[in-house]
């Protein structure tokens, strides 16, 4: 009887007119949210896709008309397009895969006693996060290294985040120390501990901090700019479709000046459409397979300072 009565009364709670209204209106305002996150990428796609001279009036708002893939196509008639993939995707894989495992080993040492001065290079580690010679500094810096007009401009700098570190640290501060001295126990030297221990039980934060890294290496373009300006063939895929972008830009303004109708690729607002959905896509295809680790790891390694 008494399990007949707690049954009941759990139904009872479950349906209280208070938890409906609230359960409806919760779904109704992230489902609000999520549409008006979503809605812009779809914009564009649509955009992308519809016939040019549409978009070029502003006709296409929800619906793609006249619907065709060449603004994506025309793509590979960009100058060096194909090297400037190849640059971006092998500094995205090469850059985040050295940036997540010098992070983490740098975050794996910032936890152990034994290290000699931890605490100062640490500290010194955290001012960098504050203050900044600046672009010119950076740039003297970068060409009395000779990593101008250099392949590795791309990913030597970018191998140490501080940021990141600290993210590390913290969750490997939340890694039981029984693990740590059992695996000392059995005659383990603090290489093995890192290896066969942390990065192992480290996997969400390894994954949110490989998250920053590929985005910020995907959307690099101010280094490009900047330090490869003698080397067209070193250019990023945003520094190649940038210096298109400008190029098509002013020949579509002189073609219209001049009275002609600008279709196709000419169309200035489609060629922005496009290269924004070529550069955004990737990164939006792949985060979904990375949040869980992200959710968990970002969590986890704000816990502590």
């Amino acid at each position: 009887m008494t399990a007949m009565t707690a049954s009941r009364h759990g139904r009872l709670k479950r349906t209280k007119p208070g938890d409906v209204i609230f359960n409806v209106i919760n779904i109704t305002v992230f489902a609000l949210f999520a549409l008006i996150c979503v809605f812009p990428f779809y914009y564009l796609f649509i955009n992308t896709i519809s016939d040019n001279e549409l978009v070029g009036r502003n006709l296409i708002t929800l619906w793609p008309q006249g619907i065709h893939f060449s603004n994506y196509l025309a793509l590979k008639d960009v100058p060096d397009f194909g090297q400037s993939i190849l640059i971006t995707v092998s500094r995205t894989i090469l850059g985040t895969s050295l940036m997540v495992f010098c992070s983490a080993f740098a975050g794996f040492l910032t936890t152990r006693r034994e290290m000699w001065k931890r605490r100062i290079w640490y500290r010194m580690l955290v001012v960098t996060m504050y203050f900044n010679a600046g672009m010119i500094p950076w740039y003297m810096n970068m060409l009395g290294l000779g990593l101008t007009d250099n392949y590795l401009g791309y990913i030597l700098p970018c191998i140490v985040s501080p940021y990141n570190i600290i993210l590390v640290k913290t969750y490997i501060e939340s890694i039981p120390d029984s693990l740590i001295e059992s695996a000392k126990i059995d005659g383990a030297t603090p290489w093995q501990i890192f290896i066969k221990v942390v990065l192992p039980l480290g996997k969400p934060i390894l994954a949110t901090i490989a998250v920053f890294g590929a985005v910020d290496n995907w959307n690099a373009f101010q280094d490009s700019l900047i330090l490869m300006s003698n080397s067209p063939w070193l250019y990023t895929m945003q520094h190649r479709l940038w210096v298109y972008l400008n190029s098509s830009s002013n020949l579509a303004a002189a073609m219209q000046s001049g009275g002609a109708v600008t279709t196709g690729m000419m169309n200035s607002k489609v060629i922005k459409y496009t290269i924004s959905m070529v550069t955004v896509l990737p990164i939006a295809l792949v985060y979904p397979f990375m949040q869980r680790y992200f959710e968990e790891g970002i969590m986890l390694g704000a816990v502590k300072g």
